[in-house]
């Protein structure tokens, strides 16, 4: 029902390479090339501008763009909303969760939706808070999994999740002068962290102000883009790392990682589901009921 050449031109217009989007479409090149000009004589204006070998998308490329992404939304409700009648469920479920949350938290979840429901397409791409953000409001995704405290009057957050954040250090190594840390304790151990825009981060920045710390009064070692390079540093260094308690439970439970107490330090921070404001997706209202039971039910 989709008119092909509608996705090939939004599949360019997203990667900005014809090359990138024959490849992600499974078609030749110069089929593409043939897609987006007879899309661009049907409507009598250019809509990508070809500079050397690069290309941008133009003003009118930018009106088809946000009218497609609208038709891609229609699309999916209405075939929803089809397979309901014929008591079926179908369709496709694009998700973005941050990075902690892609790589432990979600993906138990998202194989027994996909034995649920294997009629429905999932597909699951990661990145910091701010990138998952970013995709909801570029339509790229459909519902966001996120953790931190942000709030952009563009997107609706629903918490459905709690996760605990400690400071890890290796067993092989001593930390501070006693059992649990102070202020000034942790202000010395070389500590690794998360990039900035990352949800981990922030949530951690803002524990730290009840303790009269900022981001530089700490030993930052190093910014470091993923929980699995964190770890990995962990096993070499005299370094600590601020991780989520389901990143490193197995390392916990093998006796290479160990908790070191911070005084008046807890933190528990809250996963969140966003999406845009408005009507929701029809897929990703019927993930968040499916993943809010099987929480309930773990509980």
């Amino acid at each position: 029902m989709l008119d092909f050449r509608l996705k090939v031109f939004y599949t360019v217009a997203k990667r900005l390479s014809f090359t990138k989007a024959a490849e992600e479409l499974f078609i030749s090149q110069p089929a593409v090339t043939k897609h987006i000009h007879e899309l661009e004589q049907q409507l009598g204006i250019a809509l990508f501008e070809r500079i050397g070998n690069k290309i941008t998308v133009t003003p009118a490329g930018k009106i088809v763009m946000r009218h497609a992404e609208d038709i891609f939304s229609s699309y999916r409700s209405l075939e929803y909303e089809i397979n309901q009648l014929k008591h079926e469920r179908g369709g496709r479920l694009q998700i973005g969760a941050s990075t902690t949350i892609a790589q432990y938290f979600i993906p138990p979840l998202l194989a027994r939706f996909n034995q649920r429901y294997p009629e429905i397409k999932t597909s699951l791409i990661s990145g910091n808070t701010e990138q998952i953000e970013q995709s909801l409001l570029e339509k790229s995704i459909q519902l966001g999994i996120i953790e931190g405290s942000s709030r952009n009057p563009q997107l609706k957050y629903t918490e459905f999740a709690k996760d605990e954040i400690a400071l890890i250090g290796n067993v092989q190594y001593d930390y501070g002068n006693g059992d649990t840390l102070s202020a000034q304790d942790l202000a010395s151990i070389p500590l690794l962290v998360r990039e900035q825009g990352s949800g981990t981060l922030e949530v951690i920045i803002e524990e730290l102000k009840r303790l009269k710390l900022k981001l530089t009064d700490l030993n930052i070692a190093m910014y470091m883009s993923s929980t699995e390079s964190m770890k990995s540093y962990l096993h070499y260094a005299p370094s600590a790392a601020f991780l989520s308690l389901q990143a490193v439970s197995r390392e916990l439970e093998a006796g290479e990682f160990k908790i070191l107490p911070v005084k008046n330090f807890k933190l528990v921070r809250k996963f969140q589901f966003t999406h845009l404001q408005g009507q929701q997706d029809k897929l990703a209202q019927l993930f968040m009921r499916f993943a809010g039971k099987e929480i309930k039910n773990e509980r």
